[in-house]
């Protein structure tokens, strides 16, 4: 119990300095009709190590070198990749949360009956061994990336976990929804995007 509250009080810092490094969404999410916004992460089973790159353009310091969708390689997960074809879900999870983790079970089950979307994962903060073990525990076979310092909570709009964003293919933000769903909302929704990808 206390290491839990130990480590929400971690991410609400980890949060609030974020605040002052990014560009934030609403804590409903980024707007609807706007792009997605870039992120570059390393994959938490990759032997990529790193912050996740949020730049926009070259030279930003610390949200990155370059911009976050020039970034390439095995091991990083980035969202111009991930809409790039075809639309695409992001699930939002702090890892611990049994809530915010059942939410990703349900969007793996969704996402089987519409393998026209793609879906991936990120883990806001925690340790990074343990977010590999909980993605073995659960048997997720989606692509998960670790935000090690939560940066993509506050690009995100994430206040609440879980969240999923919804982004139809070329990266245009199409929802977001916040707490647990289950799999048969997620569905219908994987199938509005599905629809109008065709």
């Amino acid at each position: 119990m206390i290491v839990l509250l130990v480590a929400a009080v971690g991410l609400l810092a980890v949060v609030g300095v974020n605040t002052l490094r990014t560009q934030g969404a609403s804590s409903t999410g980024p707007v609807a009709g706007e792009p997605l916004p870039p992120f570059a992460a390393p994959l938490a089973l990759s032997a990529v190590t790193g912050d996740v790159n949020v730049a926009r353009e070259a030279g930003q310091g610390e949200a990155g070198a370059r911009p976050a969708c020039s970034v390439r390689g095995p091991g990083i997960l980035t969202s111009c990749d991930l809409t790039r074809g075809g639309p695409a879900a992001i699930a939002f999870f702090v890892p611990g949360r049994e809530r915010c983790e059942r939410e990703v079970d349900a969007l793996v089950r969704a996402a089987r009956a519409h393998p026209a979307v793609r879906i991936a994962a990120v883990a806001l903060g925690g340790d990074r061994e343990d977010v590999r073990r909980l993605i073995l525990r659960r048997g997720w076979r989606l692509p998960v990336a670790w935000d090690r310092d939560a940066i993509l909570a506050n690009l995100y709009g994430v206040a609440v976990c879980p969240q999923v964003t919804f982004a139809e293919a070329g990266g245009r933000v199409r929802e977001t929804t916040v707490g647990e769903l289950g799999p048969v909302a997620l569905g219908r929704r994987l199938a509005r995007l599905e629809a109008a990808a065709r």
